[in-house]
Formats: C-alpha cells, sequence, structure tokens
C-alpha cells in the first residue's frame, strides 16, 4: 500500500505547484567521510521537507527515529512521518525537527 501512496502524493504536490521527488538517494556523510550506502527518501518537498510515508496499524517509536535520522543525514530541519493505516488521516501525522533553533 505505501507504493501507491508514494507515487499518488508527489503528483499531487506537484500539480499543487511543489517540487517534490519520489525514492531520492542520499548519500550517507558522517563525521567527514562519505559511504558509498545510501537511503531513499519516500518523499522530499521542495529539498527541504522529507516525508515518511508508512502504512501500519500504529507508527512506533522506531519510525519515528527512522525520520530524524534522515533528517540528520540530509541536514534537513523538518520531516513528516505519515501513516495511511490510520482510520483517521490527521491522527496518522507525526511532525519531527530537527535542530530546531530555540
Amino acid at each position: 500500500m505505501e507504493t501507491v501512496y508514494e507515487v499518488v502524493l508527489p503528483d499531487e504536490l506537484r500539480k499543487r505547484g511543489l517540487k517534490a521527488e519520489r525514492q531520492v538517494p542520499v548519500s550517507i556523510t558522517c563525521r567527514g567521510i562519505c559511504f558509498e550506502e545510501r537511503f531513499r527518501a519516500d518523499i522530499i518537498v521542495e529539498d527541504k521537507v522529507i516525508l515518511e510515508l508508512k502504512s501500519v496499524e500504529r507508527v512506533n517509536n522506531t519510525h519515528k527515529k527512522q525520520l530524524l535520522t534522515y533528517l540528520k543525514l540530509t541536514g534537513m530541519r523538518l520531516g513528516y512521518l505519515l501513516n495511511f493505516g490510520e482510520a483517521i488521516m490527521k491522527h496518522g501525522i507525526t511532525r519531527t525537527v530537527n535542530n530546531l533553533p530555540e
């Protein structure tokens, strides 16, 4: 099910005038070393926001930590975990911030 949302959501965002890319490969750099391994962000909007898509009964801390790790690796500040498995979509949205300025 996640793949369906991953295909449709970027198209809807583009129709609204936003740049949205799916399955974006992101290099992993740690302590100045760039590694060959990469992760793929489900969707990146306007090169600023990561959308991590799930279709599970319940979001757990592992899902939240995954998104925070992606934010840290990219240097992006804002991400949303969207769980399409919730009965009501607004209950399936988790906002995550990285390095929020005081």
